[in-house]
């Protein structure tokens, strides 16, 4: 039936041979636990299948620009629509990209300023207009009636030229000019008016009357023609008016840019700012970097760059002619005056300076080493031309209700929307730009619909969440109205505060009702209550995985006994804890954190808890986290030192001995990083195969076994596994390696055997499996831990660029579970239960609270209540997002912020903590 996706013998990954037949413009939930291969279904299966065959629609010559996509284990698929997958990643490297060219509102926006913004000059800030004959007709008419009128026209007077220019003007019937407050024949010029710049020449004379706008219209027009596009009206015995056809301040004589799109486009020569070339921001070396600590002397290092051994010579002259100058060598640096200083930087002439030092380094960019030096002691600075614009001044003239294009881009989504609902505009105004000013209402209201009202158009597209990302591109997908169009979503709740998630399950059940289907690999209560058809894939992860456990109608997928279904009804849930930690003496404490839109906030986190800080999207948590707090605890340890958000004090230090932020960033960006180098379980594995009695008698060492060096690798792939081809009108093309077939190992090391595998198929086993396979308790230890954290299922040898960031920040965990005698520690996690069924929520809880237990510190931004209600301290910011967060709402133990009016979470943990067996 043409109603149905109809899928047969699907077997991608671990995709068991399974059949499913999945409604159209519908919305179907995949559920499942972590790894049972929904995204396998939903993405490697059915997406895949779906580009594969739009690619192969194509011609030979368009296929050769195009990704080479292979199609997917699977015997057939049916009535298969063209698919669009929103992923939760965010591609996006360029710091050219932002919120607002990423939506095209941007690109409506200068269309607007093109064609409706008013050209203000900068030194008088009269408004400045182009002239039109038309306008210089009815405007004379209409404010000069019954008077008379001289309509004249200038003319440049090059040296030496004016006899010339006045028989032309002759041979063309005009015989009068203007010289002061008298009209003159030309026959009548002195000697001394003739040694004139510019004349005034007279073109017509008439009284200004509703019967002669023909005769006035067509002088006008004339004057204009003759001019150059500048004419003077001489009302007589009262004024001269200008007028010019160009934008030109006529009480200033400042000529000004055209209005048109590129004019307002950073990303284009002739709007972007000249100094920063469009991006906002400068590289200069930055006095944080070169000096990280200083509340050292000189003599004891301050100058990081110099305490290399390569630069000790530049130290020792420093410090010799300092000492000259009259420079405390012994003094802390952050002591020194301002003066001193400089003269550090600048240098004198009994020493030379920090300046002097890279001048010198520059001229020997050309090595990369060198490249890669400097680098570090860079940072970026707001453009001091166009303070961050990005623009150039000629754009940022033109205004439209009292704002420039910089400052309405500045602005959050929210505060623009209403901005723009009340922008006065007349009629003409209205009419010109009637579509523009719907497009972007539009796709404004469609951003405030997914949550991302707090956004900015000018934040850059990088720096957002894989979650904010998706929705970015759901509120595009959103305003093109497709219909007919198979969508995917890979968890589009991630990030989503719960009072923002109805938002949502409201816009997917939109699209669907548009005539498209809508397939979401979900875990949130929400959504899943959204959809109209279920499917849950299981029973288990990796190879226990792979079947349909049920495919069918939301209300009987409730009566079902799927483990997806317990959680919902409230059979199974996520316990309380027993008891909760109570915050003893010792806090860490930020004072006056006002990054963003933090409102100068004081928070104290308790030590050696578990604390949780949440609140709704772009309330500020990730402005006092990440921006803040982690970049001044790791300036204060030396592991990092990006600026930090604006503060006034951090106390608690001596608490403390180091921070780690547990993030979602890849763990490698080569295919050669896997689970088990990460984690340095590999090692053992290695160690284990070399004390076999048959690598002992080859003399091989754990080198050996290593695919990464030379020894026992296959050295004609390099132990990658497979060799590139070089086609020079195609894509390259990725063979199996013909030396080794795949397996990356020369014979001789495939040839030793542990428990009857090679090391080649140990790595192909799944964590869970090497589990029962090995017997050495360190390696078991820390596989465990991998187990412990959902991960059971990843292939030992998985390449880590394969690897999504919910599974990369969970591997990060396990590299710190190793790590036993760490204590007195901060933990900083994002979002941790990204990706996580309920019950791998239940066992990732468990991993951190033992983090804790250690004698350690976790603090977790997150919005999942079933996290939340578990915490022994919740802050809570808000209480909207954008300008309207950036408080401390509540804060105080999860029961005691759940009876808080003003939280949002409050109001939604009352439902999780109504006893320990309910959710």
């Amino acid at each position: 039936m043409d109603s149905e996706l109809i899928i047969e013998g699907a077997r991608q990954n671990n995709l068991k041979n399974i059949n499913l037949r999945i409604p159209h413009d519908r919305v179907t939930v995949i559920t499942g636990l972590s790894g049972s291969g929904k995204s396998s279904l939903a993405f490697d299966t059915i997406f895949a299948e779906g580009q594969w065959r739009y690619i192969e629609s194509l011609s030979t010559y368009a296929r050769m620009f195009l990704e080479k996509v292979d199609r997917p284990l699977v015997d057939s698929i049916q009535n298969i629509r063209p698919a669009i997958a929103l992923e939760q990643r965010n591609p996006v490297k360029t710091s050219r990209s932002t919120v607002g060219t990423a939506t095209e509102i941007y690109d409506y926006l200068r269309l607007l300023y093109a064609k409706v913004g008013r050209l203000f000059c900068p030194k008088c800030g009269t408004e400045v207009k182009r002239h039109y004959p038309s306008a210089v007709v009815e405007e004379v008419l209409t404010d000069h009636d019954g008077k008379r009128i001289n309509i004249l026209f200038p003319m440049k007077v090059p040296k030496g030229e004016l006899n010339a220019i006045l028989k032309d003007l002759l041979k063309k019937g005009f015989t009068r000019v203007k010289i002061g407050d008298e009209i003159l024949d030309v026959s009548q010029l002195s000697p001394s008016t003739r040694k004139v710049s510019e004349i005034i020449v007279l073109l017509d004379r008439i009284s200004v009357k509703p019967e002669a706008k023909g005769r006035l219209g067509d002088s006008i027009e004339m004057a204009f023609r003759e001019g150059q596009g500048e004419i003077l009206i001489d009302i007589i015995e009262e004024k001269t008016i200008r007028y010019s056809q160009a934008f030109r301040c006529m009480k200033c004589n400042l000529n000004f840019e055209p209005p048109q799109p590129l004019l307002f486009s950073f990303n284009h020569p002739i709007g972007a700012c000249k100094e920063c070339n469009g991006f906002g921001n400068i590289l200069k070396f930055d006095e944080d970097l070169i000096v990280p600590d200083k509340s050292i002397s000189l003599v004891e290092g301050a100058i990081e760059p110099w305490t290399k051994p390569a630069t000790k010579w530049w130290m020792r002259q420093m410090l010799a002619g300092a000492k000259k100058s009259g420079i405390d060598l012994k003094k802390p640096y952050r002591e020194l005056s301002k003066k001193e200083r400089e003269l550090i930087f600048e240098g004198t002439e009994d020493f030379y300076g920090i300046n002097d030092f890279f001048d010198e380094l520059k001229e020997k960019r050309y090595k990369i080493h060198v490249r890669v030096f400097l680098s570090r002691y860079r940072g970026g600075f707001q453009c001091p031309s166009c303070h961050g614009t990005r623009l150039n001044e000629d754009a940022l003239y033109f205004r439209i209700g009292g704002l420039n294009i910089a400052e309405v881009s500045a602005m959050s989504v929210e505060k623009f929307f209403r901005w723009f609902r009340n922008l006065s505009l007349t009629d003409f105004e209205k009419e010109t730009s009637k579509e523009i000013l719907r497009q972007i209402e539009m796709k404004l209201s469609f951003l405030l619909r997914v949550g991302l009202g707090y956004l900015t158009l000018n934040r850059q597209t990088r720096t957002l969440s894989g979650g904010e990302a998706q929705r970015v591109n759901l509120s595009n997908q959103l305003a093109s109205k497709l219909t007919g169009t198979l969508y995917i979503l890979d968890e589009p709740s991630i990030g989503l505060h719960p009072r923002d998630t109805g938002n949502l399950a409201e816009i997917v059940k939109e699209l669907s009702g548009e005539g498209n289907t809508v397939i979401i690999v979900e875990h949130d209560r929400t959504l899943i209550d959204a959809a109209q058809y279920i499917i849950e894939i299981g029973p288990g992860a990796g190879e226990k995985g792979g079947k349909v456990i049920f495919s069918g109608p939301k209300s009987e997928f409730l009566k079902s006994d799927c483990l997806t279904a317990k959680y919902l009804q409230g059979k199974d849930s996520i316990s309380l804890p027993v008891s909760r930690r109570k915050p003893g003496r010792r806090f860490l404490e930020i004072k006056g954190a006002k990054a963003n839109n933090l409102k100068d906030i004081d928070v104290k986190i308790p030590l050696h808890t578990f604390t949780c800080i949440t609140g709704v999207s772009g309330s500020g948590k990730s402005s006092l986290i990440q921006d803040t707090l982690y970049r001044a605890l790791a300036r204060s340890f030396r592991i990092d030192f990006e600026r930090a958000g604006s503060y006034r004090a951090l106390t608690g230090l001596e608490s403390i001995k180091g921070v780690k932020l547990i993030d979602q960033e890849p763990i490698g960006k080569s295919p050669r990083s896997n689970p088990v180098t990460y984690i340095k379980a590999f090692d053992i594995i290695r160690k284990i195969f070399s004390e076999l009695q048959d690598s002992k008698r080859l003399g091989l060492t754990p080198g050996h076994f290593s695919f990464n060096i030379q020894g026992g690798r296959c050295e004609a792939c390099q132990g990658s596994g497979f060799q590139r081809l070089e086609m020079y009108f195609f894509e390259d093309l990725f063979v199996t390696c013909d030396e080794c077939g795949g397996k990356r190992y020369k014979s001789e090391i495939l040839d030793i055997l542990y428990n009857g595998k090679n090391i080649s198929r140990v790595l192909q086993m799944t964590v869970s499996e090497a589990m029962g396979f090995f017997d050495n308790p360190f390696l078991r230890s820390k596989l465990q831990t991998l187990i412990d954290v959902g991960l059971g299922y990843l292939g030992l040898g998985q390449p880590a660029t394969t690897l999504s960031g919910g599974e990369a920040q969970r591997l990060k965990i396990c590299h710190e579970l190793g790590n036993w005698k760490i204590r007195d520690y901060i933990y900083i996690l994002d979002e941790p239960t990204t990706g996580l069924h309920f019950e791998d929520i239940m066992r990732l809880l468990n991993v951190l609270n033992t983090l804790v237990d250690s004698g350690n510190t976790v603090i977790v931004v997150e919005h999942n209540p079933d996290v939340i209600k578990t915490a022994d301290w919740v802050i809570d910011l808000g209480p909207e997002g954008g300008d309207g967060g950036g408080w401390i709402v509540a804060e105080g133990t999860p029961e005691e912020v759940s009876n808080v009016k003003e939280s949002y979470t409050g109001r939604y943990l009352k439902d999780y903590l109504v006893d320990k067996n309910s959710i």
